[in-house]
């Protein structure tokens, strides 16, 4: 069983414009477009293009087996066109990355695409809007493979395509933050889904068989469950909420088209709406059976559950991806709700998608590839107690289901360090480690839950209740000691802002004096 953490290129390297890095549409979107909280970008972020060795050293702290990380695909691909430019220093660092990671016994796990399109080609081709990127996404695929397939063996070709389609082209809150309502999810999901395929069958044709690796793709969904158990109306529409997430995008992959529900419930809309064909795109007879079975696992994020309840929505409204499900989320006012607003600790949803999967799909290998929550920064919080709880409650609900005969085979907190959180910026804070944004060093400390999910990798699951609650009570007295060295450091903040800017301040001053000075006694000599 792989336990391990992750990250992702855009949220925590940094380095946006340096050594040939070409411009992704999140550059684009955090320049421009004022979307994003305080109007922060991830120019520098954690600065994790420069601190690679620094953070595998808390990876080792942490005792992983596995790091997910994800390639910025302008970071290689400047213009995101292979047959343009490769930018060997962009592959060099992805390299030295791998390396040293295997050289400490951590094992990668690369995603191709975590957000981060090259602007280029949503300026040229509208982006997921354009058939086009199957082939230039393609490319890049096997330009991976082959720089990096002999080492990497696990690979993900999409993580959360959902918030690609959903967020970037239905309601604008992410990159490239268009709003095409009703029509521009469905329409980009149709293309990512068919670049996965032919990135897996690229794999499967050519690599696979030197390199034996593995290629699935990481899907998030929540869990939704119906408020009345015993009103049909609910159960429905609390399947259909899953279908609308997870099924969207796991369907194809598992089953070869799209989830009845959503062909049904989208044509009904458009018809309502005057269309003559569906919004919802349709997969020919060779596409659905070219894309069934295009995955050897399932990577799987998940963070909460909802409430579901039928609601009927006209379709003269107009088109959208929300209403065309019918539906309403709520949630229980007592669940824990520390940061996100939308990230609430319901621990028993969990091992209910989980079965879901199991029961809808045959059963596939899974990977958690994100599990994690956040908090909102008022001030610094080592002593993350709500973190250790959720991490107890959903882990323990995860070995529930392996119990229950789930294929599941590792797990992933998201994440390792506090980064970009997109367009709530650095306002929301998902990481083990606690990093310093306004130090140009960007220092990291750790927050409580490094011990305790230290604890559980070294136990490999939960071993008792009285071992579990001195875990706890070990990591509350550790983040107790780095809070007392934190309240220190103000006088080391004051004593680098002198040295930073003071100093040179004052020498810059000092030379100037000493030019007019200069002037003035040459003046008056001649």
């Amino acid at each position: 069983f792989l336990w391990g953490v992750g990250s992702s290129a855009y949220q925590t390297e940094g380095a946006w414009d340096k050594d040939g890095k070409g411009p992704s549409i999140w550059d684009a979107f955090t320049h421009e477009k004022e979307e994003v909280f305080m109007n922060e970008t991830a120019d520098s972020s954690c600065e994790g293009y420069y601190k690679v060795k620094d953070d595998i050293q808390l990876l080792k702290e942490l005792k992983v087996n596995h790091y997910l990380i994800s390639i910025s695909w302008p970071r290689i691909m400047p213009t995101g066109i292979k047959k343009e430019q490769v930018n060997e220093k962009g592959i060099k660092f992805y390299n030295d990355t791998i390396n040293s990671l295997l050289e400490n016994k951590i094992i990668p796990i690369v995603t191709l695409y975590h957000w981060d399109l090259p602007q280029v080609l949503q300026e040229k081709y509208g982006g997921w809007q354009n058939i086009s990127m199957i082939s230039y996404f393609n490319d890049y695929a096997n330009l991976c493979f082959e720089k990096f397939g002999d080492r990497v063996k696990y690979w993900i070709t999409f993580n959360n395509p959902w918030a690609v389609a959903e967020e970037g082209y239905e309601t604008g809150e992410h990159a490239p933050g268009l709003k095409l309502s009703g029509i521009g999810a469905y329409k980009a999901a149709h293309h990512i889904i068919k670049t996965h395929a032919k990135v897996w069958h690229s794999y499967n044709k050519t690599w696979r068989s030197k390199q034996q690796g593995m290629v699935g793709i990481s899907l998030t969904s929540a869990w939704g469950e119906p408020v009345d158990l015993t009103s049909q109306k609910d159960i429905e529409a609390a399947e259909r909420y899953v279908q609308f997430y997870l099924g969207w995008f796991a369907n194809p992959i598992y089953s070869g088209d799209y989830p009845e529900v959503m062909k049904n419930y989208v044509g009904k809309k458009s018809a309502q709406q005057g269309l003559g064909t569906s919004r919802l795109p349709t997969f020919s007879v060779q596409e659905k059976s070219y894309i069934k079975g295009t995955s050897d696992f399932l990577g799987l994020s998940h963070f909460t559950t909802r409430y579901i309840i039928q609601k009927n929505y006209s379709a003269l409204k107009g088109p959208s991806y929300h209403t065309d499900r019918d539906l309403v989320e709520l949630v229980d006012p007592k669940w824990p709700n520390p940061g996100s607003k939308w990230l609430y600790s319901v621990p028993w949803g969990f091992r209910r998608l989980l079965n879901f999967i199991k029961a809808q799909y045959g059963n596939p290998l899974i990977y958690v590839t994100e599990n994690g929550v956040s908090e909102k920064l008022q001030c610094i919080q080592l002593c993350d107690e709500w973190r250790i709880e959720y991490l107890k409650g959903y882990i323990n609900e995860m070995l529930k289901a392996i119990n229950d005969g789930i294929n599941v085979k590792g797990y992933t907190v998201w994440s390792l360090l506090d980064k970009f959180e997109w367009n709530k910026g650095y306002s929301e804070r998902f990481g083990l480690y606690h990093v310093d944004f306004k130090k140009g060093n960007k220092p990291r400390y750790p927050k409580a839950s490094v011990y305790y999910y230290k604890m559980i990798i070294s136990a490999n699951g939960f071993p008792n209740p009285r071992e579990v609650k001195s875990w706890h009570q070990k990591a509350i007295e550790t983040c107790s000691i780095t809070n007392q060295l934190l309240a220190a450091d103000p006088l080391t903040t004051h004593m680098e802002m002198v040295t930073e800017i003071v100093v040179p301040t004052v020498f810059t001053l000092c030379i100037l004096i000493s030019a007019i000075l200069l002037m003035f006694l040459l003046r008056k000599h001649n």
